[in-house]
């Protein structure tokens, strides 16, 4: 017979596979800094030893890290998905840019239509509370905090859409994202004319999100993403342009 003695769960072991779900989820995230260690063995309900003997293995996992003087970390599991080489390349050639663009087209449109249908009503007010602070920050014009608050909204969709793949495969992607390897993404929040633009889309997908519309929340999603890809893909073009134009106001200094 195909049964086998049922055997108790050592209490270390609890919680590793608690903390490694969190982790998995998305619940903890890379450098987030874990509580105490008095304060968890109280949350988690276990002893010290217990908590040490977890914590330790997760460790040898690489899921976290401890800082001397600082306390136990969530890992940057997230800066190994790409190598230090590839990240390079990405970043020294335009194409890599617009293909970024388009992966995160199909990617986050599929996510919106997942986060419609799948959503919780608690995903979809976080969704509605990243937004209302877009709508705040809006009339502070501050580029790194609207850029900051646009990150924050894509990727509360990609958690709301319940698929742990999706969501660790896009967060590393918005890592390089908020690093600058792909573009910085301060250029568009600083003209004027497309902030306005910027942000009534990114109503437009929390408006379909929020009435659970899930093609309509791809749509607004993919036209957003082809207005960033138009607005990069003229900015690229308008530098150009001006290297060009130094180019003959310096030979025409020189004649």
């Amino acid at each position: 017979m195909p049964f086998q003695k049922v055997q108790t769960e050592k209490l270390s072991t609890s919680v590793i596979k608690q903390v490694e779900l969190l982790i998995l989820r998305g619940i903890l995230r890379p450098g987030e800094r874990l509580p105490s260690e008095r304060e968890l063995s109280e949350r988690l309900g276990v002893s010290r030893p217990s908590l040490r003997e977890a914590i330790a293995e997760l460790q040898e996992r690489g899921l976290l890290e401890a800082k001397a003087g600082a306390g136990i970390f969530v890992a940057d599991v997230l800066g190994n998905a790409f190598s230090d080489s590839l990240i390079k390349l990405f970043a020294s050639h335009d194409e890599a840019v617009f293909d970024y663009i388009s992966f995160r087209r199909d990617m986050e449109g599929l996510a919106a239509e997942r986060a419609a249908l799948y959503a919780s009503d608690t995903d979809l007010a976080v969704i509605q509370a990243v937004f209302d602070k877009m709508e705040a920050a809006h009339a502070k014009r501050n580029p790194a905090d609207e850029a900051q608050l646009d990150a924050d909204f894509h990727l509360a969709i990609i958690e709301a859409s319940h698929n742990v793949i999706m969501l660790h495969m896009m967060r590393s992607m918005y890592q390089l994202l908020r690093e600058g390897v792909f573009y910085n993404r301060s250029i568009m929040f600083k003209q004027r004319t497309t902030r306005g633009d910027l942000l009534d889309q990114h109503r437009a997908i929390n408006t379909a999100l929020q009435s659970r519309d899930a093609e309509g929340a791809r749509t607004a999603v993919i036209a957003h993403l082809d207005y960033v890809e138009r607005s990069l893909f003229d900015y690229k073009k308008s530098e150009q342009n001006e290297a060009i134009a130094r180019q003959r106001y310096e030979h025409e200094q020189r004649r």
